[in-house]
């Protein structure tokens, strides 16, 4: 999950323009890490260190570590482990934009210095639980410790991230929260929860995005926008809301119930002025998709 949170580290720090981004995450899974990636990230070699490697395979017909260990940057022994060590996934992402021109090895040296350091991750925090590192990102990101009813904001919030690795992908990255108190939509299915909380959720996209979306839901093939492209926006909406409702029960004695979904094409959507309405804009590559919740 560090991986979708590091895009929007990157763009925090116009490190990248979106587009820029949604390449990268596109490039993602056509990509392997580096042995000199990994070697930065264990802090055995320096950005130069590893330029100067790369420079003599221009040179040289070898192997990034065979030339590594000729220089005395690394031990045969340390190249083997890192080679079989596993490492952070969004040292992948950097790699992309390193080979896309983006940024330089000395650049993510230092990225990997400033985000780590901000989110206090340590090599343990690779086995460390999806759920936990969410709520955590989640935390720092959305600053949902200042917002009104933040404990169901975060609930709702890395629920909803884990659902979308879990049934969409993990090919997104999650931009900066919009507070609103209307909003239009494209094409958008909404869902209210009655009962101690009254909340309004939805989802919207454009149809394009629609398609791929539902594509990858229900794990076919949709070629145009249909009834069935609607129906898997509406299931994932209302799969993810009840899953919410279960744990809200479990984990806090709060019951809660679903109203059916409703379709909004093109439509102005209100929201009450005595709410706290938020729309949180998910980037994947095919086009950002908005989150709707309001308490």
């Amino acid at each position: 999950m560090y991986t979708q949170f590091f895009g929007n580290f990157l763009l925090s720090r116009n490190i990248v323009t979106p587009e820029q981004l949604i390449e990268a995450i596109d490039k993602e899974g056509t990509s392997h890490i580096k042995l000199g990636t990994l070697a930065m990230y264990h802090n055995l070699m320096t950005a130069n260190e590893i330029d100067d490697v790369v420079v003599a395979q221009t040179h040289e017909d070898k192997q990034f570590g065979e030339l590594a260990i000729e220089r005395k940057y690394l031990t045969e022994d340390q190249v083997n482990r890192l080679l079989s060590e596993q490492s952070p996934e969004y040292l992948l992402l950097g790699q992309v934009l390193i080979e896309q021109g983006i940024i330089s090895n000395a650049d993510l040296e230092n990225l990997i210095i400033d985000y780590e350091s901000e989110h206090e991750i340590y090599d343990l925090d690779i086995q460390v639980d999806q759920k936990e590192q969410v709520t955590r990102l989640i935390r720092h990101y959305f600053k949902i410790q200042d917002m009104q009813n933040s404990d169901l904001y975060e609930s709702y919030l890395t629920l909803l991230f884990n659902n979308l690795i879990r049934f969409i992908g993990a090919d997104f990255t999650p931009m900066t929260p919009i507070r609103c108190e209307e909003f239009a939509t494209q094409f958008g299915i909404s869902q209210h929860i009655d009962g101690k909380y009254n909340i309004v959720t939805g989802i919207d996209m454009n149809c394009e995005m629609a398609i791929e979306f539902a594509s990858r839901y229900a794990m076919d093939t949709f070629t145009e926008f249909d009834e069935y492209v609607q129906a898997s926006l509406e299931d994932f909406l209302n799969l993810h809301n009840g899953l919410f409702t279960v744990n809200m029960s479990n984990n806090y004695s709060v019951e809660l119930q679903l109203a059916p979904p409703q379709i909004l094409d093109e439509a102005l959507v209100d929201l009450s002025p005595d709410a706290v309405s938020y729309l949180f804009p998910v980037l994947y590559p095919f086009g950002t998709i908005y989150f709707l919740l309001s308490f």
